[in-house]
């Protein structure tokens, strides 16, 4: 009698360990009744019918992804591959229709993406899909939206998180790039060479008027030196005739000295004999002469001219 008492015992303990289960956090437990749908248990310790009931499968409710990789051609014949990222849910009062309405979720997700994505793009040249990618995703999960929220699924976000072109059009893409850098640096370039040319011709002017004004003064300063030097040889007896060719003749004299103390200069020697020299101090004094008399007579004339 004992002995059959402990099969039985053992038999009733597997039983009633088999009526209680346990749903993780963010999942749904779908139960049926001689293969008939029964109930949708959530989270937590459950309990079920031995043998009658089963668990028949185990519906997450987390936030999932898939991604999507789409080729289509652009309006400007352009082949670009996408990668479209779908955010999706199980809504937790839809689980049913999740589960027995839908076989394969995935393969219908990526049906729409493929039928907005190849109906969207071909209206589009390259350049506007980068720049339009947001009004794509938009399409995108406002199409999935409405199509699979009947089968118990709400679509959280879509993205498109990549476009990549054909290897030669982003090469392409690249040089046009580069040239257009090239182009506004050579600009650059030449805007700076200009204002250096121009800033460099008004240095230039600057330093001849300003060497201009130098000579002017030096000459001024040479002239009154002169005067100066003349009178001072006329309070001892010296007349201007005489006092001019003395200077012109010093002058003369120091400038050669000057040559003689510089190197690497190129000197012209004039007739050096008593007669070359006597010649040049006559011409000297007859071209004195002939100033002071114009200056004489300019003097005279002058007074004149303003009473007319």
């Amino acid at each position: 009698m004992n002995y059959l008492l402990v099969p039985i015992l053992f038999f009733g303990l597997v039983i009633l360990f088999s009526s209680f289960f346990t749903v993780k956090q963010q999942t749904a437990a779908i139960i049926e009744r001689f293969g008939k749908f029964h109930s949708v248990r959530t989270s937590g310790l459950q309990m079920k019918l031995p043998i009658i009931d089963r668990i028949v499968a185990r519906v997450g409710l987390k936030i999932q992804q898939l991604d999507v990789i789409i080729e289509t051609k652009t309006l400007d014949d352009v082949f670009v591959k996408l990668k479209v990222s779908v955010q999706y849910v199980v809504i937790k009062s839809k689980v049913y229709e999740a589960f027995y309405q839908l076989e394969y979720p995935h393969d219908q997700i990526t049906s729409y993406v493929f039928d907005v994505v190849r109906a969207e793009v071909p209206k589009m040249k390259l350049d506007d899909v980068f720049v339009k990618k947001d009004d794509i995703a938009i399409a995108v999960k406002a199409e999935l939206q409405d199509a699979m929220l009947d089968y118990g699924y709400d679509i959280i976000k879509t993205l498109v998180t990549d476009i990549d072109p054909d290897g030669q059009v982003k090469e392409a893409m690249n040089r046009i790039n580069a040239s257009e850098r090239e182009k506004i640096a050579a600009q650059f370039e030449g805007d700076a060479a200009r204002i250096l040319i121009v800033e460099k011709a008004k240095a230039e002017a600057e330093s001849k008027r300003l060497q201009g004004q130098g000579i002017a003064d030096q000459r001024r300063e040479i002239a009154r030196g002169l005067e100066e030097s003349v009178e001072v040889l006329n309070k001892v007896g010296i007349n201007s005739q005489e006092a001019s060719a003395l200077i012109v003749v010093t002058q003369h004299y120091d400038t050669l000295q000057s040559i003689g103390e510089a190197t690497n200069t190129n000197l012209i020697l004039l007739p050096n004999s008593p007669q070359a020299g006597s010649d040049m101090l006559n011409n000297m004094v007859a071209s004195f002469t002939a100033s002071n008399m114009i200056g004489e007579t300019m003097k005279k004339n002058a007074p004149k001219r303003l009473e007319k």
